[in-house]
C-alpha cells in the first residue's frame, strides 16, 4: 500500500463523506457507487476487519432507532447511507498512529490558532482516554468485573480523581513540550504535495459529479 499522510487520508474522507452527504435521498444507484469506494477505501487503508464491524454494529442500531419513524423506504436509504459514512471514517480511525488524532485534525483548512488549539485537543484527548483505560484495569483488578461493576465505580469520586489524574498528566507533557522546545507551535507539516494536490482535486470533481447526477432524472 502507498503511504499516505494522515492529513491527505483525511481530507479524502471528508470529501466522500460530504458528497454522501449531498446526495438526493432515494437514489440508490449513486448511493452503490459511493458504497464500492467506501469498500475499496476500508481495503486500501487496511481497517482492522473484526473491530470495524463490531463498531458499525454498535452504531447501525443507535442509527437505527433514528431512522425508522422516517418510513421504511426514506429509512432505509438513510439507514445505508450514514453506515457508508461511518465505514470511510471509522477505517481512517482505526487506522490512524498513535497519538496522531491531532495532526489530523489540524490538517483541515482552519486558521492557524484554531489549528493549535484542535492539535492540542487531540492530543489532550488521548491522555484523557488512557486514564479512563487505566482506572478500568483498576476497577477490574478490585474485583468490579462486567458493565454494572464498572459503572458502580465510576462515581463523582472517581471522576473528579480522573480529572485530576489527567491534568496532571498533561502538566508534565507540557514540561516536557517545553523543555524540548515548544513555543506555541508544534511541527506539523500539513502541507499537501503536488500529487496529492492532483489526487484531492480529482476525488473532489469526482464527488460533486456523483452527487449531483443522484439528482438527474
Amino acid at each position: 500500500m502507498l503511504k499516505l499522510s494522515i492529513p491527505f487520508r483525511l481530507r479524502l474522507s471528508l470529501i466522500i463523506v460530504i458528497g454522501l452527504g449531498f446526495m438526493k435521498t432515494g437514489a440508490w444507484l449513486w448511493l452503490g457507487i459511493y458504497g464500492a469506494i467506501a469498500l475499496l477505501w476500508s481495503l486500501w487503508l487496511r481497517a482492522p476487519l473484526r473491530t470495524l464491524v463490531q463498531m458499525l454494529g454498535a452504531e447501525l442500531i443507535f442509527l437505527s432507532l433514528l431512522v425508522l419513524p422516517q418510513g421504511w423506504e426514506r429509512a432505509s436509504f438513510l439507514l445505508l447511507r450514514s453506515l457508508i459514512c461511518l465505514l470511510i471514517m471509522n477505517s481512517f480511525l482505526l487506522t490512524l498512529p498513535p497519538h496522531s488524532f491531532g495532526i489530523a485534525l489540524k490538517g483541515l483548512p482552519l486558521p492557524a490558532g484554531l489549528q493549535e488549539i484542535v492539535l492540542l485537543a487531540g492530543q489532550y484527548l488521548e491522555i484523557l482516554l488512557a486514564e479512563v483505560n487505566r482506572m478500568k484495569r483498576s476497577a477490574q483488578l478490585r474485583g468490579l468485573s462486567g458493565k454494572g461493576g464498572w459503572l458502580r465505580y465510576v462515581s463523582a469520586s472517581t471522576i473528579g480523581a480522573l480529572y485530576l489524574r489527567s491534568l496532571d498528566r498533561a502538566e508534565r507533557v507540557h514540561a516536557a513540550m517545553l523543555i524540548r522546545g515548544y513555543q506555541g507551535t508544534l511541527p506539523a507539516d500539513t502541507r499537501s504535495t503536488p500529487k496529492q494536490r492532483m489526487w484531492l482535486t480529482v476525488a473532489i470533481l469526482t464527488a460533486t459529479g456523483l452527487t449531483i447526477a443522484s439528482y438527474v432524472k
